[in-house]
């Protein structure tokens, strides 16, 4: 009797239990994908100066813009967990190459697009100090800290691209007052532009004044694009990453993150991605990539730091970080679902397996950015 109850309870336990809880990749595998997906994108962009394509509208960009930017963003963030001299050596020819300026070396420019670049000048001295790394960056930021307009960020990818800058610059100079820039600044988008384009009732944001009400989606409910919500979510991070723990807007900062978090929760998809309409699975749904990458970033940061509950917001992220790695990433490491440059859902169809966005570089530093905290889960 013993003996069958026990070959019964060994039957059991090897029928595969469906519904279990997902599991992260172990976090070698975690690193090796973000290492095929950069190798992918260095061996197709040997040169990190050569200009930019955008073939519809024959036009060639500066290899400073922000979609770079972005990926030289998720670059230092995978060079921060696998320091191989590739990707130092590969960003500071970039840095070099452009002077350490911003788009066109306009030091006088207010657009967030052109200084994104900065963030990681900055990231770059901070491995190995030289001045004139920053010269260029310090006059733009000081810019802006000396003059009193704080209405610069129009749209909320700009919050990305801008805050950053200057919490990061306030890090490594000592200086508040551009911390103190970012925040009136980041307030201003927040709060005063159209009404404010963050709806704090609902956790999420309107990508700029022409999506606040009255404009509606087919379904009738609020426009919250998924990638300009990602951009906030990873401003949000990058942030916090330099501020210190005595700043008097951390807490404003972290209670946004933890609201954004909270929204973002209720509207994953089941498979694990982010329709590019939070809101509207009928309008162009289906899974997306980058703001998905996005989310992964800023939900994984809180775990690992803190401010996030880890029971709660673990399985969302290892479900969101399963589909992209199954479901989109290439065998030899090209990322499929990545929605091309745009504001809204319909901007940069169709978001396919297959799909060729219009820059290739900002997903795989969106991806990057995700990947390299999720390694850091532990």
């Amino acid at each position: 009797m013993k003996k069958f109850a026990l070959l019964a309870l060994t039957a059991i336990m090897a029928i595969p239990v469906f519904g279990a809880t997902e599991q992260l990749p172990p976090r070698e595998q975690t690193l090796k994908t973000l290492i095929k997906v950069n190798d992918h994108y260095m061996r197709k962009h040997p040169d990190p100066y050569q200009g930019i394509p955008y073939y519809s509208r024959k036009k060639v960009y500066e290899a400073n813009i922000w979609t770079r930017g972005i990926y030289f963003e998720g670059l230092m963030a995978l060079h921060s967990i696998y320091p191989d001299n590739r990707y130092y050596d590969y960003a500071i020819e970039w840095a070099d190459k452009h002077k350490w300026g911003m788009r066109r070396d306009d030091t006088t420019t207010r657009n967030a697009d052109n200084y994104c670049a900065a963030q990681t000048y900055i990231d770059l001295y901070c491995l190995t100090p030289e001045p004139h790394m920053l010269t260029k960056t310090k006059g733009t930021m000081n810019m802006l800290v000396n003059t009193p307009q704080v209405d610069d960020w129009t749209w909320i990818d700009a919050i990305q691209m801008g805050m950053p800058v200057l919490t990061k610059l306030s890090r490594v100079t000592g200086d508040p007052r551009y911390a103190d820039k970012a925040w009136d600044m980041y307030s201003w988008t927040r709060n005063t532009l159209a009404g404010g384009l963050y709806n704090e009732k609902e956790g999420l944001w309107w990508r700029d004044a022409d999506f606040v009400p009255p404009y509606k989606e087919p379904n009738g409910k609020n426009c919250y694009w998924s990638r300009g919500n990602g951009w906030v979510v990873a401003a949000l991070v990058r942030a916090l990453q330099d501020l210190p723990a005595d700043d008097p807007h951390r807490a404003d900062y972290i209670k946004d993150l933890q609201t954004m978090c909270d929204a973002l929760v209720k509207c994953q998809r089941k498979d694990g991605f982010w329709n590019v309409s939070l809101h509207d699975e009928s309008n162009y749904g289906g899974k997306e990539l980058t703001g998905t990458a996005l989310f992964v970033y800023g939900m994984a940061y809180g775990i690992n730091n803190g401010i996030l509950d880890r029971n709660k917001y673990l399985p969302v992220v290892t479900k969101a970080w399963n589909a992209m790695v199954n479901d989109a990433v290439h065998e030899n490491g090209y990322l499929g679902y990545v929605q091309g440059t745009g504001k809204e859902p319909k901007d940069g169809q169709p978001v396919a397996y297959d799909s060729v966005p219009d820059f290739d570089d900002f997903g795989t530093g969106c991806f990057l950015l995700a990947g390299s905290e999720v390694y850091k889960i532990k």
